[in-house]
């Protein structure tokens, strides 16, 4: 491999032991890494999207016929929601498909940014829900209305299996991406509002309190607000290329500075490029010398194993060209020797 005093350009592809590396006469040198090991990968979800939709509008049907000749406001309520959810599911099925696209000379991260703005869109459809369930909730309380609780019960038992079964198919999911995330906390919080419904109806049969399905149906709200309040504050943060929750960015610049022959670490970057990608980039100053490809090659594996970034691009200097680094300003040495790390 050629080398030259100046600086050094070293790319470790895919995580399948592919590497490339070349030399230039610039005054910097860069480290890329891609990373997808298994076990940081979104297992395949469109199996999981496609029943879990099917499954629904197929309830939300059933429920919602139900809720009508029953009466209840909270059955219709919660087939509102779940209608909401179906809807939920497409925006997110529609958005994991975009962020597989492969990239082009216009788009050359690809459309990955779609799963972000899918489950954005998912959490405002669900805030939405939420707002509408509570305003009839609140209309219904100062004029009570009997209801037929049997059927409300039966319907509502239905949807906890229903609603539990598709939480299950987004389990696996859930820890990696924010789509399978926000349709696992969808799924489940139905299925407790569902048996919240079945306790609600099972009290009014037993008792005669007509308040209690408005009262539910608030109850239903709160629990469904408790939920998708997560899901909308993170994918806020990720729509504005905020650090991911589950990344520490001191870890990683520590973990960057204690690389062999680093004395500092300036302009570093950590964003979301999709619900499941972690891109960084970030200047070293390295007075020692340009580094060579196995130093490029080691700090990605460390982001990757680490943090689970899977896309680093490091620049290095002799010299801290960008933000000081608590002041240090390194200066190059007359000769500058290739670094290599062992």
């Amino acid at each position: 491999m050629a080398r030259h005093d100046a600086g050094g350009h070293g790319h470790v592809d895919d995580g399948h032991g592919r590497a490339e590396g070349q030399a230039n006469d610039h005054r910097h040198g860069h480290g890329h890494g891609h990373g997808h090991g298994d076990r940081h990968s979104a297992p395949d979800l469109d199996r999981a999207f496609a029943i879990g939709i099917a499954i629904n509008v197929a309830f939300v049907v059933v429920e919602a016929f139900y809720g009508w000749r029953a009466d209840s406001l909270a059955l219709l309520a919660d087939a509102g929601h779940n209608l909401g959810d179906v809807l939920g599911l497409v925006l997110a099925w529609a958005g994991a498909f975009a962020g597989r696209l492969a990239p082009d000379e216009r788009h050359t991260y690809g459309w990955k940014r779609a799963s972000i703005l899918a489950a954005f869109a998912n959490s405002l459809l669900l805030l939405v829900a939420i707002g509408s369930l509570g305003w009839a909730a609140i209309g219904r309380l100062a004029a009570p209305a009997p209801i037929a609780a049997d059927t409300v019960m039966v319907v509502a038992a239905i949807g906890i299996v229903v609603n539990g079964a598709t939480a299950l198919l987004f389990l696996r999911g859930s820890h990696d991406d924010l789509n399978a995330r926000g349709a696992f906390l969808h799924m489940a919080a139905d299925a407790a509002v569902s048996a919240g419904v079945v306790g609600a109806a099972a009290l009014t049969l037993w008792l005669g309190w007509t308040w209690l399905d408005p009262v539910a149906s608030l109850a239903i709200a709160l629990v469904i607000l408790y939920g998708t309040w997560g899901l909308f504050r993170d994918s806020l943060h990720l729509m504005f290329d905020g650090v991911p929750t589950s990344i520490d960015l001191e870890a990683v610049r520590a973990e960057l500075a204690a690389l062999p022959g680093v004395a500092c670490v300036s302009d570093l970057h950590v964003w979301a490029t999709g619900t499941t990608e972690v891109a960084l980039t970030a200047h070293l100053a390295t007075p020692a010398g340009h580094p060579d490809d196995a130093f490029f090659r080691r700090a990605a594996e460390r982001m990757r194993e680490r943090f689970a970034i899977g896309h680093v691009t490091l620049q290095a200097n002799t010299e801290t060209l960008m933000t000081p680094c608590d002041g240090v300003v390194a200066q190059p040495p007359a000769a500058v020797p290739a670094a290599h790390s062992h």
